[in-house]
Formats: C-alpha cells, structure tokens, sequence
C-alpha cells in the first residue's frame, strides 16, 4: 500500500498516524505465531484429534507457509481451486447407467435435457 504523504491534509496525516499507532499497538499484543501454533497443536494433540480432522488438510495448525490475507467482501463464492474430496454419485442416467453425478456443481447435460422434458431430479436416484 503506497501512501503519498505529500498529498495529504494536516487532518488527513493525524488520522493515518492515529491509525499506524492502534495498528502497532495491536500487533505488539499478539504473541508470535509460533508460540499460538505450539499452543494449538499441543491442545489438539490432548484432546486427541489432528488440525486435518478439525480444519481440513489444506490448514493445519502447523503448515509454516504464511496464508494470504483476503480483502472483506472477497470470500470464495465457488469452489474453484478448491479439492472438496470424493462423494459417492446420487444420480444415475436411466438410458445411460454409465452416467452418473454426485449433485454437485451444475445439471450434467443429459439431466438438464430430462429436466426439461418434465421430470424431477427425485426420479434419478440412485436407490
């Protein structure tokens, strides 16, 4: 984030500077991160689960890689990128037994065609 400070009003610094000390305090609170990790981990390890059971493979509590912040209003709307692991097909084609779809994501095209000739998705389980 590159300020040009010469553009800025008297009020407009005060502000900033206002800003930087709460930010600097709040930082100086915290505890290094690798003190909260010991901490997690050894309180998961009590109680007997692993990060990947309470927060998936993607985060655990001792990945060393440092996770990039997301502006506010830019949360993940799909799930694109995303590894969701393997769901067992709830739906079959009738004129195809081949073809199958979990229910995730969009109509595969041979559903959406039934569909539109009148039929339910209920008609498609698979017993």
């Amino acid at each position: 984030m590159a300020i040009d400070l010469n553009t800025l009003s008297p009020r407009e610094l005060e502000s900033l500077i206002a800003q930087a000390r709460k930010r600097k305090t709040t930082l100086q609170k915290r505890k290094p991160v690798a003190t909260v990790r010991r901490k997690v981990e050894a309180l998961l390890k009590a109680e007997g689960y692993t990060a990947e059971e309470l927060f998936g493979a993607g985060n655990t509590a001792g990945s060393s890689a440092p996770r990039a912040r997301k502006a506010a209003g830019t949360g993940r709307k799909s799930a694109a990128g995303r590894k969701l692991g393997k769901v067992a097909p709830k739906y079959r084609n009738p004129a195809n037994k081949d073809e199958t779809w979990t229910g995730r994501g969009k109509h595969p095209r041979w559903m959406a065609a039934e569909l539109a000739n009148g039929k339910k998705v209920e008609d498609f389980l698979i017993q």
